[in-house]
């Protein structure tokens, strides 16, 4: 009976050190499926992401093609997107909160403020069509006092439906709203001026942040030991620095090859132009080569006592700094916000590259300041004519603006491009 016991036992510990075995096994094969099933998500993602960065570069080139008009419509569109994202985060929250007409108002002080920014440029490449009508002549007339009640409307409106226990979080929405117009919208509509001054001062800024982008990565996975920023563990000092130089360099290629096109140089006068169809002009001073006296010390050296070169290149230098230095921290801005929120993206907007923000948070700031720039040091600060027709007819009377007609009149004729006889007959007819 012992022996029988005995091997019962033994029998026992056997099935149960099997069991053990065969469990284990089936544990490792369990832990071993996730990671087969992480490695397809990868390669599945980073097949979207190729496809869609290569569907992002044919939509680009097309709209680059397509004119001023298209690319600012394409500005605006991602001006709203941007926008929509951002405020997402706030308006989940006033939603569970039931915070009536939160998202409604929201998008009043959007329309609002692209109204202000932008209605009068583009309104003056419709001056015909505009001073013919009576209701838009004074839309562009009276615009600044209608932009001001409008946002009156909208600020007395969220007075209204404050509601009690919640105003300290509706005063944070509105705080958030103001600070995503400014950041967004603001800096946007200096992106469609940079774009009518033309389409180099938008094509060209956006290359740099795109080349310092991929050389920040390139330069961090080689040579990167050194954390940068605390936001952004993954970006190191050697890739800051690396990026830097690689872009200086980069800008002087692509704004020697930009320069060459009247299409990207010229800025707008209508917004009918396309790649295929567009004026010639008298370019800026930036893209004519000039001459530089070389310093002695260079010109023992080298034997070249002087040189001829563009100040387009000077000029982009300084442009591929702030993109280097200063426009990547747009980005670590956004990664602030989406930890602050706890999100790995704004949006899913684009396949394989989250929201619209995470792919243009450098852009707004690198657009704005190139059109500072521009303005300071660049811009030859001609007026054209429908400014000058604007001026005309919002600070002259009627009287007045007769008088300038007859002026104008006067000096054509003693010109010679209008005879005495016709100068007498359309005097007549203003008279009558």
């Amino acid at each position: 009976m012992a022996s029988s016991e005995i091997k019962e036992k033994q029998a026992t510990v056997l099935k149960d050190k099997l069991n053990q075995k065969t469990g284990s096994k089936e544990s490792k094969s369990n832990k071993k499926q996730p990671v087969v099933n992480e490695t397809e998500k990868k390669k599945q993602a980073f097949v979207t992401r190729t496809i869609w960065t290569f569907v992002m570069i044919g939509f680009f080139f097309t709209i680059l093609s397509s004119g001023h008009l298209a690319l600012i419509m394409m500005v605006l569109l991602f001006q709203v997107l941007t926008f929509k994202e951002i405020i997402a985060l706030t308006s989940e929250p006033a939603r569970d909160k039931k915070i009536p007409y939160n998202k409604s108002l929201n998008w009043y002080f959007l329309v609002s403020t692209w109204y202000y920014l932008d209605f009068p440029n583009l309104a003056e490449f419709f001056q015909e069509s505009i001073y013919s009508n009576k209701i838009l002549t004074l839309l562009v007339l009276n615009h600044k006092f209608i932009c001001y009640s409008l946002y009156m409307s909208g600020f007395v409106f969220f007075v209204w439906t404050l509601k009690k226990g919640y105003y300290k979080f509706q005063f944070a929405q509105l705080c958030a709203t103001h600070m995503t117009l400014l950041l967004v919208v603001f800096q946007a509509h200096l992106i469609m001026d940079n774009i009518l001054h033309g389409i180099i001062w938008f094509f060209l800024p956006a290359t740099l942040v795109i080349v310092n982008d991929i050389f920040a990565y390139l330069c961090g996975i080689t040579f990167g030991r050194t954390q940068l920023i605390e936001i952004s563990p993954k970006k190191t000092v050697e890739g800051f620095v690396g990026a830097w130089i690689c872009t200086g360099i980069a800008s002087v290629f692509f704004s020697y090859i930009l320069s060459q096109s009247d299409y990207l140089i010229c800025p707008a006068v209508n917004l009918s132009t396309h790649l295929y169809n567009f004026p010639h002009c008298e370019p800026n001073p930036v893209f004519i080569p000039q001459i530089f006296q070389l310093p002695q010390n260079i010109t023992d050296i080298t034997g070249w006592e002087i040189i001829s070169i563009k100040p387009l290149y000077f000029h982009t230098a300084i442009l591929a700094a702030f993109a280097s230095l200063f426009a990547p921290f747009g980005g670590f801005f956004a990664s602030g916000l989406k930890r602050a929120f706890g999100i790995k993206d704004f949006g899913n907007s684009i396949p394989g590259h989250g929201g619209v923000t995470d792919r243009f948070d450098c852009q707004f700031l690198m657009g704005s300041f190139t059109y500072l720039y521009y303005q300071t040091f660049i811009s030859n600060h001609n007026i054209n004519l429908g400014k000058i027709l604007q001026l005309a007819i919002i600070n002259l009377s009627i009287p007045q603006l007769l008088q300038l007609v007859k002026s104008i009149l006067r000096y054509l004729n003693r010109e010679a491009v209008i005879s005495d006889e016709k100068l007498i007959q359309i005097f007549d007819l203003l008279d009558n």
